[in-house]
């Protein structure tokens, strides 16, 4: 089986973005400590850069061409927390890139398995005409789209466990059943979205699960979402393709929130989405999106790839149900989900 690869592009070192948490020092300390392990088992590889109608899958022209004008005049503010520079534009191009590549990989009848993207901007904050939350294009959404409009992949799970809500992919997705869209995040906190009744609408009724936890949630009730409510919910959904939107702002040591997740809890998490992958017998993405702790990041990052890389399957923590995991699966039973459970 060919080694799973890892897509990445010096172009997100020039994604300028001044004294602000989402700075290409973070792409710096994954590289390092990527390189002290060996790089986890994959291959680096550079990203080629998104074509125009990549982007254009899944955001309108005139929102690409707004961010191409911002940066080709020498950059400016977006919003408060969204900022471009000149090399803004090709790192956005290859965050997006990357993704679609690392799906090719997937599902190009090589046999890779496993795969992962380390870019910034990040992307799950990327609404369909909004560039918002530190990202410009979704680039977990241009993954997902990829394996439905390239390679046929009838339905795509997402899973998110950044710890703000991923607002833009749930915006791309909410109405249709072509993505089960899973976030967990912090409530309340930026960006204010992701409420646990917020599930969809038309066709996509029911295919979006919004988990939202409380400030001080840590592994347990991390690892018993994904365990007890994630996994029934993607083995019954039966997804040909599943994609982790992976941020590590959850960690106990990241600034800009207060869940208490550790290196350990982000390595269950992703062991625990392997043995699923491995269940279903379909691949597994993981696509890099928030963390601003930089040692945090470093070793979530790693710890993930690690658990999804290894050629043995990975050992998958037993947690009991969390009173969090409880009262969802609850939720869940009385609402349009209840096929599923």
């Amino acid at each position: 089986m060919p080694a799973p690869v890892l897509f990445r592009h010096p172009s997100s070192l020039d994604h300028d973005t001044g004294p602000h948490p989402e700075q290409p020092a973070r792409i710096v300390a994954i590289e390092r400590e990527l390189g002290a392990r060996g790089w986890a088992g994959f291959a680096p590889e550079e990203s080629p850069a998104a074509s125009r109608e990549l982007l254009q899958a899944v955001h309108p022209e005139r929102h690409v061409n707004g961010i191409h004008e911002l940066c080709a005049a020498g950059g400016g503010m977006i919003d408060v927390d969204t900022v471009v520079s000149e090399g803004s534009w090709e790192a956005a191009l290859h965050a997006a890139g990357g993704a679609a590549a690392m799906v090719d990989r997937l599902l190009g009848g090589d046999g890779a398995r496993i795969g992962a993207t380390a870019h910034r901007p990040p992307g799950h904050h990327a609404e369909v005409a909004r560039a918002m939350g530190f990202c410009l294009f979704n680039n977990v959404a241009v993954a997902a789209r990829r394996a439905r409009d390239e390679h046929g992949v009838s339905r795509v799970l997402v899973l998110d466990w950044d710890v703000h809500h991923g607002n833009g992919t749930q915006d791309v997705f909410y109405a249709t059943d072509e993505v089960l869209f899973v976030s967990i995040h912090q409530w309340p906190l930026y960006p204010g979205t992701g409420a646990a009744g917020e599930t969809g609408t038309g066709a996509g009724l029911g295919y979006t699960v919004n988990l939202p936890v409380p400030g001080g949630t840590g592994d347990d009730g991390y690892l018993s979402l994904v365990q007890h409510v994630v996994v029934p919910l993607a083995r019954a959904y039966a997804p040909g393709l599943v994609l982790i939107s992976a941020g590590y702002d959850a960690h106990a040591d990241d600034p800009l929130a207060s869940c208490r997740v550790t290196d350990d809890g982000f390595a269950g998490m992703a062991a625990t989405m392997r043995a699923l992958a491995d269940a279903l017998g379909v691949p597994l993405g993981v696509v890099l999106e928030g963390g601003y702790d930089l040692g945090a990041l470093a070793r979530g990052f790693a710890v993930t790839l690690d658990a999804v890389a290894r050629p043995e399957a990975p050992a998958v923590p037993d947690v009991p149900a969390h009173p969090l995991a409880t009262a969802a699966l609850e939720r869940l039973a009385g609402s349009p989900l209840a096929p599923l459970v």
